[in-house]
């Protein structure tokens, strides 16, 4: 059979996302910082935007324009069906500067000498956090040493890693500053015994025996654990520790005791984690017996469409093809992010005031009432897809009066239900089994069968294996060592 070639005209629908979709299934995943940054963005690239006036009331028959369909495209909370909570602001930032000021340092200016227009900074009462290096820095620095410690010292600490270890050697300090072997052990000797104890050292062997001989632990059986035996340690491996050593195994024990008391890791206890701030999307605020939701528009610009450029645009006489197109184009731009940032703020509020519609026992009592609840639920409430909503809760927050959540939080599938049993959150389910363990008797810990037991008293039916992974999760450990610990 011969195969031919041949064309043909062949009529079909098909779907396609189109620019403007993209960009409104882009902004429902934006968090809120994020968003403002988009459309700051925005307004630097396209002309036909620019930010409302704070006294200026927009005029809806603006932004109509040819071709287009007319439509408000304002994004601002007014629009909004939602019940205002902070109508005005009655808190007195007098009282609190000059309060803060009397009781700071390091003061804020009070308002009777700031710029009226200028906004109020809360970075500068936000206290710094130290690093390690500012932290060793600072103990060298009121003492009185020679110059060249504060010269041998400021190498050594800059040379440190989290952990408190010198990265590079001993040798290539001494040379890159010039200076002698012992002015480098002497200056080395004075930061390993400022706090925390041991930052210096170039291995975790050596720090384990500077810190037991600053802390005064004379013990040569010590010594030979943390030189020869940490590994064997480690896994527990003590009989065979004895055996090597030839000391009793309670001394070794002993030993291990006061290994437990030195640090590894001694520049972590300074070096805490970046702190990571959070800007809530959504406010959840208690007026009377009801939770009233609001999305946060703070930082959001009211947008509107430039008058000048969308007359030029309506111009009939405008006789550049070319400049015509171009504001065509980015009236379209403008218009289509318009709306976008309203319907990203009218589908956030549907689905939070959905969450919190079915959570009225968790805001009202505490996570342990947290009720499961799944996508698909939110989803068929509010008539929208699965992943609309999986878009609207991803890295996003709610501000609540009990604290601040991520909405993901709030989905959980249920466990317990089978045979009959109470359906309860995972969370729920962690509370509940945090509570039963801080309860025991610590010399008689509850094993994750007995603990399986309990909650199926309350009518929770999970097992055993479902248990020792929630514990798991909470870091808690298992009976047996729990035990031990006691």
């Amino acid at each position: 059979m011969a195969v031919k070639l041949s064309q043909s005209m062949k009529q079909t629908q098909g779907m396609m996302i189109t620019p403007q979709l993209q960009q409104a299934i882009k902004m429902l995943t934006l968090t809120h910082l994020e968003m403002t940054n988009v459309i700051a963005k925005e307004m630097t690239e396209n002309p036909m935007l620019e930010e409302l006036d704070p006294n200026e009331t927009l005029n809806p028959a603006d932004n109509k324009l040819e071709k287009i369909e007319n439509e408000n495209a304002e994004a601002k909370a007014e629009n909004f069906d939602e019940t205002p909570i902070f109508e005005k602001d009655d808190f007195d930032w007098g009282k609190y500067l000059d309060h803060f000021n009397s009781n700071s340092a390091q003061s804020a200016p009070s308002m009777a000498t700031r710029d009226p227009d200028e906004q109020f900074n809360f970075e500068n009462i936000v206290s710094g956090s130290k690093d390690l290096k500012d932290h060793l820095l600072e103990q060298i620095g009121v003492e009185n040493y020679p110059d060249y410690v504060f010269t041998v010292a400021d190498a050594i600490v800059n040379n440190l890693n989290p952990s408190g270890y010198l990265e590079v050697s001993r040798d290539e300090i001494v040379k890159e500053l010039s200076i002698s072997k012992e002015e480098f052990e002497e200056t080395l000797e004075i930061i390993l015994r400022l706090d925390p104890i041991g930052c210096g050292s170039s291995s975790l062997e050596e720090c384990l025996l500077n810190q037991a001989r600053i802390l005064g632990y004379h013990s040569e059986l010590l010594k030979d654990l943390i030189i020869n035996h940490l590994q064997r340690i480690k896994n527990k491996q003590f009989d065979k520790i004895a055996e090597e050593t030839g000391k009793e195994k309670d001394l070794i024990l002993s030993a291990v005791e006061l290994l437990k008391e030195l640090n590894p890791r001694p520049g972590l206890s300074v070096a805490g984690e970046e702190t990571q701030f959070v800007v809530p999307d959504i406010f959840v605020q208690k007026v009377g017996k009801e939770f009233v939701v609001q999305v946060n528009d703070d930082g959001i610009p009211r947008l509107k469409i430039n008058q000048l450029y969308q007359k030029m645009l309506n111009n009939a006489n405008l006789g550049d093809d070319e400049a015509k197109n171009y504001f065509q184009e980015k009236m379209k731009s403008a218009f289509w992010l318009l709306k976008s940032i309203q319907n990203r703020q009218k589908t956030i509020h549907k689905v939070a005031k959905c969450i919190v519609s079915r959570q009225q026992e968790f805001f009202h009592k505490g996570a342990l009432f947290l009720k499961p609840m799944i996508l698909k639920d939110i989803a068929d409430e509010i008539g929208m897809h699965e992943s609309t909503v999986s878009r609207v809760t991803n890295n996003k927050y709610m501000h609540t009066p009990i604290g601040v959540f991520e909405l993901k939080y709030f989905f959980n599938a249920g466990l317990g239900g089978k045979a009959g049993g109470v359906d309860i959150s995972n969370e729920a389910l962690k509370v509940k089994l945090k509570k039963i363990i801080d309860s025991e008797n610590p010399l008689k810990p509850f094993s994750d069968q007995k603990l399986s037991t309990l909650l199926s008293q309350d009518d929770i039916k999970v097992a055993r294996r479902t248990v020792a992974k929630y514990r798991e999760m909470l870091g808690i450990e298992s009976s047996s060592k729990r035990k031990k610990r006691a």
